[in-house]
């Protein structure tokens, strides 16, 4: 099953970690914020997207399935 990247806009106050953990998948807009790819996760990138939405400073990105 494919996962995915989604971001909680309600949560994300544009910190910017995500997009230096996993740079093949989230930019960054002018502001700050995280743009996804909207790409499958591959599953090489699983364990470092997991760990890119566990250091979400306020758990504002999460890999779901799809």
């Amino acid at each position: 099953m494919d996962q995915h990247i989604a971001i909680d806009w309600t949560s994300c106050r544009a910190h910017g970690l995500c997009a230096e953990l996993l740079p093949e998948h989230i930019t960054l807009d002018e502001w700050g914020y995280p743009l996804v790819d909207g790409r499958p996760v591959p599953p090489r990138t699983r364990k470092r997207a997991r760990r890119a939405a566990s250091a979400c400073p306020v758990l504002a990105l999460k890999l779901g399935e799809e």
